[in-house]
């Protein structure tokens, strides 16, 4: 049963036309033609972007990795990892200073109160407490080891560096924690012998799953899930997420001055006496750092901003930058749009924004989209196009080019109508686009019954079109000569060359099907192209124009055609190689004069076999017009220099005003 819809007024809230495969091989046409490879065209989209059906930009890989490079460097030059500990440096100072005020106040009382004994002794440990006070080392893990075995004066200064020395250890246990799983807040001793069981435990599993045994992953989730609050659902998910985490505190330690990386591992040393733990945690970075080697362990960035950050905020950003890496590098290495499928779009959107993801996820649906239109396929490992997608390229082409000439206010030459020169064939094709819409309601009619089952009334759906053949009196046959040699993708001129063979064959085959068009290639040598092989010819990496092998090919095919016949040559180059006697190619530039004759030799034999050869010169200079015209007055042809950009309205004009010729005499024979 076919499907229903329901209009309505566009009141501004609606989805407009956005991304579809259709749109998406418009865009994908000048790259087929010119890459002549699938792959290539796809990897090229990907690079560049492309826009989708609202003419709107998608981000391609180069433009993304520009911004995702700023984002970067954005966050370097902001921040400033001298930060990391100042919090507590300056909290340590600002109890000294309090201690010393209670020394001197201590020692003030003593002197007031008159007794000498008293005043002594103050007098004594004031000098004392302050020349230790005065010694104090610079660093933080110098200081808070002097403080811990300091006698304080002061039972407020004591209190707040006894307070102090806890919330370093939690925070130094909490950074344990979040290289794991960032779930606890804090960290009692109950939790640090949990801790120690649950890392003993993910030691022993890590050990197991290299060695591919049964890991005892939901058994260990049960134990210690609550440190792992993401919900990692294998041991894979579950270490990786440990691996980016280590490797980000990794990173922070690459990153500080070798002054500041002292400080914190003597202060972590100094404070967590727990032997036990931190081989665990040594162990672990190994096992980690042996299973993703890949994460960039040694990696290390160059803050020089002025936005001091504390050690909550630096982990944040240096997850952030690792994820950076980590996108980079897999955007860099992705072989073609399916690739982009392994791209977290969440962490893209976090980092660089809506568009970007939006980009992104749209470029990863493109492979998958153009197989399931029917666009393209695998074959082989590799990606080719369909039937469907050869004639979509070639109606593209033709499309276009007609287009330019509705521009250009040339004229349509579209035979849109059914006039003199034609005549019923009493066949059906099924309608393409550019077809005349003949249409044969009988089979069309006929083609919906079947397609929806039957009943009334009947719905019809453009699949079920079928239109009248005709045919015309005149039947022409045709070969399409084209340069392939270096130069013409050199000039520019292979992809507007390429471009116009194709809308010749989607022209030929929709408009004139009784029609005959062969094509030929030529470089050093020539060769006989087939109709699915031209959407993926490209040119060939040697010097050498072959006119004359061309001519050769060219004039065998037409042998076998009846109607009248014509070689359409599109070239950039004077002949500059020919086959010689001895059967193999013979090149030189500037051309000898014995390829100059052979290929002129050919032209006669062509002419003597009425084959009219009508040549487009690109970009033709002296040389190669005088030889064009040479030619043209032994075959008494045609010669036309043009420009790429307007070689299509050339070769489709005259080729229709050929057939608009044949039909007059035609009518004037009849």
């Amino acid at each position: 049963m076919s499907a229903r819809f329901q209009y309505s007024r566009w009141d501004g809230t609606q989805t407009g036309f956005e991304f579809d495969a259709d749109s998406a091989f418009d865009e994908l046409t000048d790259e087929l033609l010119y890459h002549g490879d699938v792959n290539a065209a796809l990897r090229k989209i990907m690079q560049d972007g492309m826009r989708d059906r609202d003419g709107n930009q998608l981000q391609g890989l180069r433009e993304l990795l520009e911004q995702l490079r700023n984002e970067r460097q954005t966050r370097l030059e902001q921040h400033d990892l001298g930060g990391v500990y100042d919090e507590i440096n300056d909290e340590l100072n600002d109890l000294i200073d309090e201690e010393r005020h209670a020394i001197e106040n201590a020692l003030s009382a003593a002197l007031r109160s008159g007794d000498e004994r008293r005043a002594e002794n103050a007098q004594n440990a004031a000098m004392e407490r302050n020349i230790r006070l005065d010694l104090m080392p610079e660093s933080l893990a110098g200081k808070v080891r002097e403080l811990d075995s300091y006698s304080f004066e002061s039972r407020e200064a004591k209190q707040r560096f006894d307070q102090l020395l806890e919330k370093l250890k939690e925070q130094l246990m909490q950074q344990m924690v979040d290289q794991m799983s960032g779930a606890m807040e804090q960290m009692s001793p109950e939790d640090t012998a949990r801790m120690k069981d649950m890392m003993q435990a993910l030691n022993e599993m890590l050990e197991k799953h290299q060695r591919g045994e049964d890991e005892g992953f939901e058994d260990f989730m049960e134990r210690f899930g609550d440190f792992f609050p993401e919900e990692p659902d294998s041991v894979e998910a579950l270490i990786e997420q440990m691996a980016q985490r280590m490797a980000a505190m990794q990173a922070m330690m690459n990153s500080m001055s070798p002054e500041q990386r002292t400080q914190i591992q003597q202060l972590s040393e100094q404070l967590m006496d727990d032997m036990d733990l931190q081989w665990q945690m040594q162990q672990l970075s190994g096992n980690l750092q042996q299973i993703f080697p890949q994460m960039q362990w040694n990696q290390s960035y160059d803050f020089d901003g002025q936005d001091a950050m504390g050690m909550e905020q630096a982990m944040q950003q240096m997850q952030e930058l690792g994820d950076l890496d980590q996108l980079e590098n897999l955007l860099r290495n992705a072989s073609g749009p399916s690739a982009l499928a392994e791209v977290d779009m969440d962490k893209v959107r976090d980092l660089m924004g809506d568009d970007a993801a939006r980009s992104l996820g749209r470029l990863a649906e493109l492979t998958k989209q153009l197989e399931e239109a029917g666009l393209i396929e695998q074959k082989g490992g590799r990606l080719e196009m369909t039937p469907k997608g050869l004639r979509k390229v070639g109606s593209n082409a033709l499309r276009e080019l007609f287009s330019k000439l509705a521009k250009d206010q040339i004229g349509q030459h579209e035979t849109s109508n059914i006039g003199q020169g034609h005549e019923r064939t009493y066949d059906t094709k099924p309608y393409e686009y550019g077809d005349p819409f003949q249409l044969d309601l009988n089979r069309t009619i006929r083609n919906a019954v079947r397609r929806t089952g039957g009943g009334s009334p009947v719905d019809l759906d453009p699949e079920d079109f079928e239109i009248e053949r005709t045919e015309h009196f005149t039947r022409s046959s045709t070969v399409l000569m084209l340069d392939l040699s270096l130069s013409m993708p050199m000039r520019d001129n292979f992809l507007p060359a390429k471009k116009v063979a194709m809308a010749l064959h989607s022209l030929i085959s929709m408009q004139f099907p009784r029609d005959y068009l062969g094509l030929v290639g030529f470089s050093e040598t020539a060769r006989i192209l087939t109709h699915e092989q031209l959407p993926e010819v490209s040119w060939d990496f040697v010097y050498g124009t072959n006119m004359h092998h061309g001519f050769t090919l060219a004039r065998q095919l037409l042998a076998r055609e009846s109607g009248t016949k014509q070689i359409i040559m599109i070239t950039d180059g004077e002949p500059t190689a020919h086959i010689a006697s001895n059967g193999y190619p013979f090149f030189n530039y500037p051309p000898a004069r014995e390829t100059i004759e052979a290929t002129l030799r050919e032209v006669v034999r062509c002419t003597k076999e009425q084959i009219r050869i009508n040549t487009f010169g690109l970009g033709a200079d002296g040389s190669l017009r005088a030889f064009i015209e040479q030619m043209t007055a032994i075959n008494q042809g045609r010669a036309f220099f043009t420009t790429p950009e307007n070689l299509g309205d050339y070769v489709l004009v005259d080729f229709m005003e050929g057939k608009r010729a044949l039909a007059r005499s035609a009518r004037r024979a009849g």
